[in-house]
């Protein structure tokens, strides 16, 4: 069943709209600016209340806390997560390159911290395997370790002080870049590490993970490689040192593998049915049992965790010397951090229908950094495996996180020194099991180039950049190459020619609408993007081709408009009097009425427009110039506030008539028509 409606309105332009429909005019603006000033210093109890439970979110949601049906949920995930901390803190310690009891002390802090300031109910903070790596490469340049210490050496001890002093120093200044950004309201600069790039990147930074792990699980004492193709001169050293491969530690790691993907797998296919098994820390206990009732360390040379302290951390400065050297290294550390945890905590938030805030969780991940800094901590951000086992087993808010914490301080009060005889080759079996989701993103290459090619191109320069040279300049590369794609479709956005559809106000490109037919002596152009320095050329470019006005044309009609101006002027009378056609003058108007009969106004839709800057502002401006050389009006359409007050503060008025600016097409051409029938009345349409 179809209707049809009848519209009748007045024609608006811009500016009657808004004398009819507009604003009052405002206060000045330095008013304006004084009366804001004014609110914000404003001090009441209600204004206060309010900013605590912002930027405290815990004095929002604590006292709206549902006992009877959270509380259950809460604490069973938070104990499954805080169990899985222990095996996983310890193993990611080993990738930051420093001692495993610091990984238990970044398991704990930032998990406390963030549950005050974070607003992701589900995400579960701690190590992460890519921002531990990223972290250990920079230890590793600054505090390279020799190949053969004794780890119970007073040289031993000063080279872990020193190496956890340049990881605290990493988080410190981590967190305060992102307590900067904060201040000046730079979450949205996460936006720039699209879902492609950080898939790429994370999928990338697992092989160089994995690959890390190999000397680990081969028993194999080996120099780390770090820069660029470290990824390939570890895989080089590790093949030229096969032959000293330790069979004990080879065969641990066989075992563990065995054991920890197929019990993984289980826990993955059947989370939403049942509490997943703690296989990672069944392992940790099963083989520190297995060590020490063997004597694996001194009868295998198996190389084992050693000794873990008891107790709470004592508060440290970290090595602030160290921060001309690191400030690089630590922007990308930064940036990767915040980007994982926001993109974590939207996925879950929309999951589950409740909003976060990005400039919030930059507020609660900065401090999370900065005061773990001082507790021997190295930088921490939201984690891929625990944040979804966290989901999975039920939790429901940040309370869950002190169900966690407790269970990590337990260990660190009691259980730590248990642990002195793990080998490492379980913690590598850990490290590389874990990067299990990692992996599986290349599942999302067919549907993503299917979606989109140039997304799918994104991901494959990302992941070849990261996984070719570094982690740290494969990021860079992929962020810039993304940046280009985004400037390459602006460049070339589509510029279309519209056409009406019989006896309606809608219009469509002509080239998908073959029905849709041209309004007679009118040109209208859409053009699907901004109009800026970068794309003006090509614009131009366009809307010549389609209007059929090239340089040289213009001139030409230029010269034939004003020539027969003059003629006109001089023969007139003697053409009356004689009666004699002038054959050139007669030739000459032919060419201008032909032109003039193909287009006679140019109406531009600006709907799609959504900036113009300097140079596109005067690229219109000599549009304009030029199609007043032809004899052809400039008309606009749909152009949004910003826009026109770009184009009007450019001096685009001096050259077109504001009377020329329309609210929609259809008011444009409606115009048009009756200006061409020379129709008195205007002011009423038939839409």
């Amino acid at each position: 069943m179809t209707a049809s409606v009848a519209v009748y309105r007045n024609i608006y332009t811009e500016e009657r709209f808004k004398q009819t429909y507009g604003k009052e005019d405002r206060a000045p603006g330095s008013l304006l600016l004084g009366k804001r000033l004014a609110q914000k210093c404003r001090c009441s109890r209600r204004a206060f209340l309010h900013l605590l439970s912002e930027r405290v979110p815990i004095f929002s949601w604590l006292p709206r806390y549902r006992l009877r049906k959270w509380l259950l949920g809460d604490t069973i995930a938070g104990l499954t997560v805080g169990i899985l901390h222990i095996p996983q803190g310890m193993a990611f310690a080993l990738l930051t390159s420093v001692a495993p009891i610091f990984g238990l002390y970044t398991s704990f802090f930032p998990v406390v911290l963030y549950m005050l300031f974070g607003t992701g109910r589900h995400v579960s903070t701690g190590t992460f395997a890519v921002v531990s790596l990223m972290t250990g490469s920079v230890v590793q340049q600054l505090v390279p370790a020799p190949l053969h210490l004794n780890t119970s050496s007073p040289e031993a001890a000063a080279l872990e002080a020193q190496r956890i002093g340049v990881a605290s120093a990493v988080a410190l200044l981590s967190g305060i870049m992102m307590l900067c950004m904060f201040v000046l309201r730079l979450g949205f600069l996460s936006t720039y590490l699209s879902e492609p790039i950080v898939k790429a990147f994370t999928s990338a930074a697992a092989f160089h993970v994995t690959v890390s792990q190999l000397q680990s699980m081969l028993g194999l004492r080996l120099t780390r490689h770090t820069g660029n193709f470290a990824l390939f001169k570890t895989l080089a050293s590790v093949m030229e040192n096969l032959p000293q491969t330790n069979m004990a530690e080879l065969l641990i790691s066989l075992v563990c593998l065995a054991i920890l993907v197929p019990v993984k797998e289980v826990n993955t296919r059947y989370r939403k049915r049942r509490t997943p098994i703690p296989v990672e820390i069944l392992t940790v206990i099963i083989a520190t049992g297995v060590a020490y009732a063997l004597s694996l360390d001194s009868t295998c040379d198996v190389q084992i965790v050693g000794h873990i302290p008891a107790g709470f951390p004592s508060p440290q400065m970290p090595a602030l010397h160290t921060f001309p050297d690191i400030a690089g290294d630590t922007v990308a550390i930064t940036f990767v951090g915040y980007a994982v945890s926001v993109s974590l905590a939207m996925i879950y938030a929309d999951k589950h229908a409740y909003s976060i805030h990005p400039n919030q969780e930059l507020l609660a991940h900065g401090i999370s950094n900065t005061v773990s800094s001082f507790f021997t901590c190295f930088p921490s951000s939201a984690t891929l495996a625990t944040t979804n086992i966290l989901e999975s087993s039920g939790g429901f808010t940040q309370l869950s996180g002190l169900f966690t914490s407790l269970v990590v301080l337990v260990v660190l009060l009691l259980i730590g020194p248990l642990f002195y005889f793990l080998p490492k080759a379980v913690l590598a079996c850990i490290n590389v099991t874990s990067l299990r989701q990692m992996f599986l993103q290349f599942q999302d290459l067919p549907g993503l180039w299917r979606v989109s090619r140039i997304d799918f191109m994104v991901w494959v320069v990302t992941w070849l950049s990261v996984v070719v040279l570094n982690v740290d300049l494969g990021l860079a590369i992929g962020v810039v190459f993304s940046m280009m794609t985004v400037i390459g479709r602006t460049q070339r956005a589509r510029c279309s020619v519209l056409g009406q559809a019989s006896n309606t106000e809608i219009y469509r490109p002509m080239q998908n609408h073959s029905k849709c037919s041209e309004v007679a002596g009118v040109k209208i152009l859409t053009y699907n993007g901004p109009i800026y320095y970068g794309n003006r050329s090509f614009f131009k470019e366009e809307v010549s081709r389609l209007l059929g006005l090239t340089p040289e044309r213009i001139r030409s009609l230029e010269k034939t408009r004003k020539a027969l101006e003059k003629r006109q002027r001089d023969t007139t009378v003697s053409t009356v009097e004689r009666g004699v056609a002038n054959a050139s003058f007669s030739s000459d108007n032919e060419l201008l009425k032909s032109a003039e009969k193909e287009v006679q106004a140019l109406l531009m839709d600006c709907s799609s427009v959504i900036f113009v800057d300097v140079a596109g502002a005067r690229l219109l401006i000599q549009m304009c110039i030029d199609c007043q050389k032809v004899g052809v009006c400039i008309y606009l359409a749909n152009c949004n506030e910003r826009v026109l007050k770009i184009l009007t503060s450019s001096g685009l008025m001096n050259y077109m008539n504001p009377q020329h600016i329309f609210i929609t097409v259809h008011d444009a051409v409606v115009y048009i028509q009756h200006l061409k029938e020379k129709t008195p009345d205007t002011t009423t349409v038939w839409v």
